[in-house]
């Protein structure tokens, strides 16, 4: 389900015998996924960050990461876009494309480290910790569903704001050339993707949904590189990370301790031991909070504004309002912290965020019994636990004899001088 193997048919099926996609009954698939899961996968991990008891101790440990830095994120956008056009040597509408810019940079990096994150996820949920199959996961996410994605967007012309900036960086060639760079772009996809099952399939523990996701990615990246529509591949991109986004969020705190106090946090604690919960939190979030987050998401003279379905005038109206300066910042600087929120709650190379997360990197054996699926993860949760103590026990008890040591060593080096 957070692959896109399922989704790609879909998506080429409801936009069969139409030239132009956006007409068909997948602006109607597009619509009900906008709505229910962009702005809720935006604010996931703003939810594990503050709302769960699995990441409070992260809250305490790594301040800068978790507070200093998005308040400066903040900070920075509102005063990006408050100030009028006279007020600063550029204008708001300059400010505004230098920031998509960087914006754009961000979110296609953001994207393919998803999708290593996802490998990732499904390669601990097997058991596996081979260096080797890590390495490849993390070539395949950034190479395939990163560069050649970005690549695909230059040829398209679909970068942020590319008619203002490519003129120096583009030349007359790589257009005309066009063609063959997305032929041989779309083999290099499809030996990856074939050398990636490969190794999968000679695994002894190999994992279905691995093979899954690297079909999805690979069917994405092709539809990239292929396009039909520019529409077509937007809805396929976009949708799947939204709901990989929101599904991982909904399974991540469910193996969390009960909080020793407070009323908001125990009330926390029961949705979060619940991903129905956590999930249906998000999907009214990303409704709700949709007229606002569109003023600056949907940029362009030919955007669709699909708040205007839902809240009609009231959407319209906030985009002639006085609160544009406003939706903007905030509009930039939820994207940029979610950027960064996302790469810290996820960031599986930390201990703390790997015992933090342990109830979605615990695997867990099918059960008819939801109460035994929950008891399975907290046992999976309470080995990671004890092995994460362990090696933390370990490393201190290392630490007063490395001290000891080198004291001794300084010691005998200074005998060694004096004599």
């Amino acid at each position: 389900m957070l692959s896109a193997i399922w989704l790609a048919p879909l998506a080429f099926w409801l936009s069969r015998g139409y030239s132009h996609p956006e007409e068909s009954p997948l602006d109607l698939l597009y619509f009900g996924l906008t709505a229910l899961f962009w702005i809720g996968h935006r604010f996931s991990s703003t939810y594990l960050a503050y709302c769960t008891e699995s990441y409070r101790p992260l809250l305490r440990s790594q301040p800068i990461r978790f507070v200093v830095l998005p308040l400066l994120i903040t900070v920075g956008c509102l005063a990006v876009f408050l100030p009028s056009d006279e007020a600063m040597p550029w204008s708001r509408e300059q400010r505004l494309v230098a920031l998509a810019v960087i914006d754009y940079v961000f979110v296609t990096y953001h994207f393919a480290a998803q999708h290593f994150g996802a490998l990732s996820i499904y390669r601990a949920r097997a058991r596996r910790s081979v260096s080797r199959t890590r390495t490849m996961d993390r070539w395949f996410a950034l190479g395939i569903g990163g560069a050649l994605v970005f690549v695909a967007d230059l040829l398209a012309g679909a970068v942020a704001y590319q008619d203002r900036w490519s003129g120096w960086m583009i030349s007359n060639w790589l257009v005309s050339m066009q063609d063959g760079i997305r032929a041989g772009a779309l083999s290099v996809v499809l030996i990856a993707a074939a050398a990636m099952l490969l190794m999968e399939l000679r695994t002894p523990s190999w994992s279905l949904p691995r093979i899954l996701y690297v079909l999805g990615l690979t069917a994405m990246v092709a539809i990239a590189l292929r396009p039909r529509s520019l529409f077509l591949f937007l809805v396929v991109w976009t949708s799947q990370h939204w709901i990989l986004a929101t599904g991982l969020a909904s399974r991540t705190p469910i193996a969390e301790s009960a909080p020793a106090k407070g009323r908001t946090r125990r009330a926390l604690h029961l949705v979060n031991t619940h991903p129905w919960a956590i999930l249906f939190l998000l999907v009214t979030l990303s409704v709700l909070l949709l007229p606002f987050f569109e003023v600056e998401g949907n940029r362009l003279d030919d955007a669709i504004f699909y708040g205007d379905r839902i809240f009609g005038s009231f959407a319209a109206g906030l985009r002639d309002s006085t609160w544009v300066p406003a939706l903007l910042a905030i509009g930039f600087a939820s994207g940029f912290i979610h950027y960064l929120l996302d790469r810290s709650v996820f960031r599986f190379s930390n201990p703390q965020v790997r015992a933090a997360a342990r109830g979605l990197l615990a695997p867990v054996e099918r059960s008819s019994s939801s109460t035994l699926r929950f008891r399975q993860v907290v046992t999976e949760a309470e080995k990671i636990e004890m092995v994460e103590r362990a090696g933390e026990r370990e490393y201190e008890s290392r630490v007063p004899r490395m001290a000891s040591n080198s004291r001794t060593a300084g010691r005998n080096t200074r005998k060694t001088t004096s004599v």
